[in-house]
């Protein structure tokens, strides 16, 4: 069922319809073109099953077999109501589709720590839509839905989800470097949800609550290879057996390569107004708050992003000392990602080096391979330029990551500040009945040594560290190389020539005394 519902529209009107007649051989190669892509089986047992309904064709998708089935399985309940399709042959060789948005039902099943299950419910949801069998995909659609309830849970957690109304848009055109371009917008209305995790083992229990009364998704994406992608899923189909798969890996390998990259961009963002999160410690609070993403497909140098966004925001006050209070965040704005992945050389070494008739597929010493291939490209952990702002006080940051070393990174990192002074008044004035606050105040003053100012009155840190282990701060050593760690027993003699105690580190054997002090 996982692999059926997915895909049931995109790959139900799989041939183009020009000129075709709404009757029982129409009807007949439908069947067909979803047996191509889902087996026979499901038709065998009555699961799928296409008729002529009036001008239209009519898919409609029993569950009954199914739940016999799952029955013959210790410990799993499915339960579905009757869910159906129905499509009509365009002119220019798309197709009308039009159905209800999603089955109603649920499933229970035993799980390696207990039992699972999850239950779901859509209350008025419709779609309707335009497929073009040349994209493999929707050219237009759009769906609605009056609302949507959902509960799932397993010995550790219980999840309820509920909306009100909303509505969606897709649409897809042909992209200029092969695959589809898309879009896509929901909004949704009156987001709820609940999280339960109740530990039977040491009696912990955690409440967690998530309330929006708008949730809006937008993602658009470039390249996408639908046709590679069901051409995957028709040879999965036909190549159930283990014995056809081993025989017919020629034909899966260059599959494989012919979905590559699988996508060229895809970029997406949730977005939250009047956002809440109620946990056992408090309220946390946004009037906006988004969470977006941005990826490459699997490219030679390709690039991930992330970034979380809160503005109005607002945290249990407990939390934090009574004098720290006013320096709390209200509006943040964090980006990360990576940049030079290559995914794509690993993924066509894999391909070309993998054995069915071997076990395992690939040698173990092939993942060592990848890895320093992996590497020698040059990754980068990237911190895109993100804020934390409290009034006129401003912090950000921004940096990278670089592995040139193998697991050693060289890391540098730029950290300027709006507003320090008045970070700093505020601890002074705290310091006087806190001593926290003294601490910090003592701290801030030491940091501020090292700071650069700015033209604009910012002031700055450049903080570089080698993999080697030294780490400037504004190109000021504050800590010098690691020690070279021999392997031998004399390491720790001195060197023959040397005056006692010249090759020891300060607290290695002696006091120190003498060391000048890096700053």
């Amino acid at each position: 069922m996982k692999r059926v519902l997915p895909f049931a529209l995109l790959v139900a009107c799989s041939a183009p319809a020009f000129g075709q007649t709404v009757d029982s051989e129409g009807a007949k190669q439908l069947s067909d073109n979803l047996a191509h892509y889902f087996g026979n089986k499901l038709f065998d047992i009555g699961f799928v099953k296409v008729s002529v309904d009036g001008g239209a064709y009519k898919l409609a998708f029993d569950f009954k077999p199914l739940v016999e089935l799952a029955g013959k399985q210790d410990g799993m309940k499915l339960d579905f109501t009757p869910y159906a399709l129905s499509t009509k042959p365009r002119g220019d060789g798309s197709w009308d589709v039009s159905g209800n948005l999603a089955p109603e039902g649920s499933v229970e099943l035993k799980g390696p720590q207990g039992p699972q299950s999850l239950k779901m419910s859509v209350k008025g949801g419709r779609f309707i839509g335009v497929y073009d069998p040349e994209l493999a995909a929707f050219a237009s659609g759009s769906s609605s839905l009056d609302g949507m309830s959902m509960t799932s849970q397993d010995a550790m957690q219980r999840t309820e989800v509920s909306t009100g109304a909303g509505s969606a848009t897709v649409s897809a055109v042909k992209g200029a470097n092969g695959g589809v371009d898309f879009s896509m917008a929901q909004t949704i209305a009156d987001f709820n949800e609940t999280v339960v995790a109740d530990n039977p083992t040491n009696g912990q229990k955690l409440l967690l609550t998530f309330k929006s009364p708008t949730l809006s998704v937008d993602a658009k994406g470039k390249g996408l290879r639908t046709k590679p992608l069901l051409d995957l899923l028709a040879f999965a189909v036909s190549n159930e057996d283990e014995a056809k798969v081993k025989a017919n890996q020629a034909e899966l390998k260059s599959r494989l390569l012919s979905a590559l990259p699988l996508w060229e961009r895809i970029d997406g963002a949730y977005s939250f107004k009047d956002f809440m999160i109620g946990s056992p410690v408090g309220n946390f609070s946004a009037a906006n708050a988004s969470v977006v993403f941005g990826t490459d497909g699997i490219a030679r140098n390709g690039t991930i992003n992330y970034g979380i966004k809160a503005t109005g925001f607002s945290m249990p006050q407990n939390l934090v000392p009574a004098w720290s209070v006013a320096l709390l965040p209200t509006d943040i704005d964090l980006n990360f990602g990576g940049a030079n992945i290559d995914l794509d050389t690993m993924a066509r070494k894999a391909i070309e080096a993998f054995d069915l008739n071997k076990s395992p597929a690939l040698s173990p010493a092939f993942g060592d391979e990848l890895k320093a291939g992996f590497l020698a490209n040059g990754p980068k952990v990237v911190i895109g330029r993100s804020t934390v702002r409290n009034g006129s006080v401003e912090v950000a940051l921004e940096g990278d990551m670089t592995f040139p070393a193998g697991d050693k990174p060289d890391a540098n990192l730029t950290v300027d500040v709006a507003g320090y002074d008045k970070i700093v008044a505020s601890l002074q004035e705290a310091a006087k009945t806190d001593p926290q606050a003294s601490q910090a105040f003592t701290g801030a003053l030491a940091i501020k040594g090292f700071a650069k100012t700015l033209p604009d009155g910012r002031v700055e840190w450049v903080i570089n560290a080698k993999h080697d282990g030294s780490v400037t701060v504004n190109g000021a050593m504050l800590k010098g190389p690691d020690p070279v760690v021999e392997d031998n027993s004399d390491s720790a003699a001195p060197e023959e020539g040397a005056a006692p105690g010249e090759n020891m580190n300060p607290g290695e054997g002696n006091s120190g005394a003498g060391v000048e002090p890096q700053p």
